[in-house]
């Protein structure tokens, strides 16, 4: 029978590093925060509990952010990786498993290599199981001390080890498996005599030893799927790792990515076979972009829907609950946002179209402008319809609620404050007025 599995993520430290008012494990990076990383990779495996130890200070904003099914467990004070483990002890009571803990901080940990660390946990009936990253890299990680008979032994620190130990290329990843009944004992056993006067974790491999107890090693070369991030600079190099596999993905299954060192598209965005992305676009959230659509250059499209055949760009901005759908086009300086922009329909440039629904085959003059926003206080933002085959003038104005029949045309230059009816033509401006020889007659008057 397969041994039930918890997990622990240790996501407490406030990373002052990172020199900010925020928690290091609330920054985001492609789109997610650092705990969010950790916690998807993890998930994969479904560990019951799931349990992440935060700090008095991120307990608020994770307990309403965090998926369901999450258990949070606080770490009052900031004593070192063993004290935050301990912090779940509550949450974990009654279990009796294989217990993973992972670091909240390593965003490019693969659920793939966590898989690898748990059966190679099982297959060797180990009390712990660590991750070894076997490098030539200088990293400032703990070293896997082993004895003579090349059976681990110990744990340093870097900054508690000798410059012999320092030598050692057997890195510890900070990525674990316990056997849970050999865990908390040992975790009771820990001291904070060493260079940070904290509680580590990897104190408990001596302790396991000491006790006879079977301590293994799961093996990587990857060095950036161990890779925390601790400050600004780690967390821009995390992102562009990040961004380098998102891409990756999407061209191996049949997307063209122009220039994949000006594109950043988030891990939850949706792209299909033949879609065309042009250098300088950023997708965000949800957004998807459907087959041979072409998206760019120079588009940013936060939750937004690109249809089949769809153009979008240059220098356009999706904002959530933006529909483009087949065949449509939006242009150079155009802004959307929670409109849907019917099949075939253009938007070719310069315009404003917000809290909108736009019908099939409609031309959108340059300018155009949706003036949504209530005059009076705490009243909704009325909404602008457009009919299908509509044909508007440069420098429209539509003040909402309003709605435009099928097959209006709408006069250059006119602000629309009333419902057109379906083939009219509506024109909303001044006269123009024409003085002949005014500007002969000034100068005379001039001079």
């Amino acid at each position: 029978m397969t041994q039930p599995l918890a997990a622990v993520v240790m996501a407490a430290g406030l990373g002052k590093r990172m020199r900010s008012a925020r928690a290091k494990h609330l920054h985001a990076v492609l789109g997610r925060r650092l705990v969010d990383w950790a916690v998807d990779a993890v998930r994969s495996l479904r560990p019951d509990p799931l349990v992440v130890v935060c700090s008095p200070e991120t307990r608020k904003e994770l307990a309403t952010t965090l998926p369901d099914g999450i258990e949070l467990a606080v770490q009052a004070e900031p004593r070192g990786t063993g004290d935050a483990v301990a912090a779940a002890r509550d949450a974990l009571a009654g279990f009796d498993g294989d217990l993973l803990v992972t670091p909240g901080d390593a965003p490019l940990l693969t659920s793939d290599l966590l898989v690898h660390l748990v059966e190679t946990h099982r297959q060797q009936a180990a009390a712990m199981t660590l991750l070894a990253l076997e490098t030539e890299k200088p990293l400032a990680y703990g070293r896997i001390v082993r004895d003579s008979d090349g059976r681990v032994a110990r744990i340093v620190e870097d900054a508690d080890a000798t410059p012999e130990e320092r030598g050692i290329r057997e890195l510890n990843a900070s990525v674990y498996v316990f056997s849970a009944s050999a865990l908390w004992p040992v975790l009771d056993r820990l001291d904070a005599n060493n260079a940070q006067g904290e509680l580590y974790l990897t104190g408990t491999v001596a302790h396991l030893v000491e006790d006879g107890l079977a301590v293994a090693v799961a093996t990587t070369t990857d060095v950036w799927a161990t890779q925390g991030v601790n400050n600004r600079v780690e967390l821009a190099e995390a992102a562009a790792a990040l961004r380098a596999r998102v891409l990756e993905r999407h061209m191996l299954a049949g997307v063209t990515i122009v220039d994949p060192g000006t594109t950043w598209i988030d891990p939850d965005v949706r792209l299909e076979r033949d879609a065309v992305i042009h250098p300088f676009t950023v997708l965000r959230g949800r957004t998807s972009v459907r087959a041979d659509a072409e998206v760019g250059p120079h588009v940013v499209a936060v939750d937004a829907e690109i249809g089949p055949g769809a153009a979008v760009g240059p220098f356009a901005y999706l904002r959530p609950g933006t529909a483009v759908e087949a065949g449509a086009k939006v242009g150079t300086f155009v802004e959307v946002k929670n409109s849907r922009i019917g099949e075939r329909t253009k938007v070719p440039h310069l315009s404003y179209i917000g809290d909108a629904d736009i019908g099939a085959d409609t031309n959108i003059g340059a300018g155009a402008i949706t003036a949504n926003f209530p005059h009076e206080p705490g009243r909704p933002k009325g909404r602008t319809t457009i009919g299908r085959n509509v044909r508007t003038g440069i420098h429209n104005g539509f003040e909402a609620p309003i709605e435009i029949g099928d097959g209006a045309w709408i006069g250059g230059g006119s602000y629309i404050t009333d419902d057109v009816p379906r083939e009219s033509l509506a024109i909303a401006r001044a006269r123009q007025v024409t003085k002949e020889g005014y500007v002969r007659r000034k100068r005379s008057d001039d001079e």
